[in-house]
């Protein structure tokens, strides 16, 4: 295998330094393992783009309710 050397900042390798599973991991495979979970999240359709401005917006405008009201009407108690 080819190895190169790749530049990164201090705050930059220790949030890598954090993502370890092992402690012995390689950045090789850690890098890998982060490549490979990004490829297999789904990128949003338009409409779900759209649908989560809407909610933004939402809250932007105050057009919410609030988690406690929602818990009491499902008669719902958290511990």
């Amino acid at each position: 295998m080819d190895k190169t050397t790749i530049q990164v900042g201090s705050l930059t390798l220790e949030r890598l330094r954090s993502l370890r599973v092992m402690e012995r991991q390689s950045y090789d495979d850690l890098l890998n393992n982060l490549i490979d979970h990004f490829e297999e999240d789904e990128i949003l359709t338009k409409e779900e783009i759209e649908s989560i401005n809407r909610g933004l917006e939402d809250i932007r405008l105050g057009r919410t309710v609030p988690f406690e009201k929602v818990l009491r009407e499902r008669g719902i108690k958290l511990k």
